[in-house]
């Protein structure tokens, strides 16, 4: 519950003068002694804190999940596994599991969506991982998602056949891997801003996403920002801020 939500239920009537203390007590933050929950981040950024799943045991992801969902009613965890979700799904039925993407997600009620489109473009079926992490963060955040898979530079017409469905687009998230050359080719056809994320896909030259971390970072067509290897949670939710 946030702290517009409290005082228009106060106004209201709908929440009492106790129950209002109560939910101002976890502000801003919530002490769980191996973690601080952060329950500003929905007022500062729109969108409650998000959990990295990966290190944390699945009784610390618990811990943390309840918390959040209890004063946000929203879910986010990335990098999560099955056991996690398992756990969490007897406690909230509506909860989901993006197996590709390896994400949790949460809602109690359904998002106002935003009226722009979002497009999700992957050099190969590779990237898709990637990818449905971006569209599972996004759809999570409000926003219209549409995906364009496989269309890298190696078949360059690929992409240039779907220009009608890349100007539909409010922004468009690219994900690409070896090389990574597709975040410049896109961007050099369109007019809206473009998210490149490098994923590690690749033989050994590619080190693993640098190489195509270089190489986006190097784009000459304007209008591009990068965020980090195989971050689809990052270009997401960027994405969503444009979006918004």
């Amino acid at each position: 519950m946030t702290v517009n939500r409290i005082l228009m239920g106060l106004k209201s009537g709908r929440i009492t003068i106790n129950k209002a203390l109560k939910a101002l007590k976890a502000l801003p933050y919530q002490d769980l002694g191996f973690a601080k929950i952060d329950h500003h981040r929905s007022l500062r950024r729109g969108f409650p804190e998000v959990i990295f799943g990966k290190g944390k045991t699945n009784e610390q992801i618990l811990k943390i999940a309840k918390k959040i969902i209890a004063h946000d009613g929203i879910l986010l965890i990335t990098h999560a596994n099955s056991q996690a979700f398992s756990k969490l799904k007897k406690l909230y039925p509506k909860l989901k599991y993006y197996k590709k993407a390896k994400l949790i997600s949460y809602r109690k009620t359904p998002p106002v969506m935003k009226k722009g489109i979002c497009l999700v473009v992957t050099g190969g079926t590779a990237d898709i991982s990637v990818a449905e992490e971006a569209k599972a963060t996004l759809e999570l955040m409000g926003n219209g998602v549409k995906t364009l898979y496989d269309v890298g530079v190696a078949g360059l017409h690929r992409v240039l056949d779907k220009r009608e469905l890349l100007e539909e687009a409010s922004v468009i998230i690219v994900i690409a891997g070896m090389e990574g050359a597709l975040a410049s080719v896109v961007s050099g056809l369109i007019s809206k801003p473009v998210i490149a994320v490098p994923t590690s896909v690749g033989y050994g030259a590619s080190f693993k996403g640098i190489a195509p971390l270089l190489t986006m970072l190097n784009c000459c067509s304007p209008g591009i920002a990068v965020v980090n290897i195989d971050n689809g949670f990052g270009a997401g939710y960027f994405a969503s801020l444009i979006n918004r």
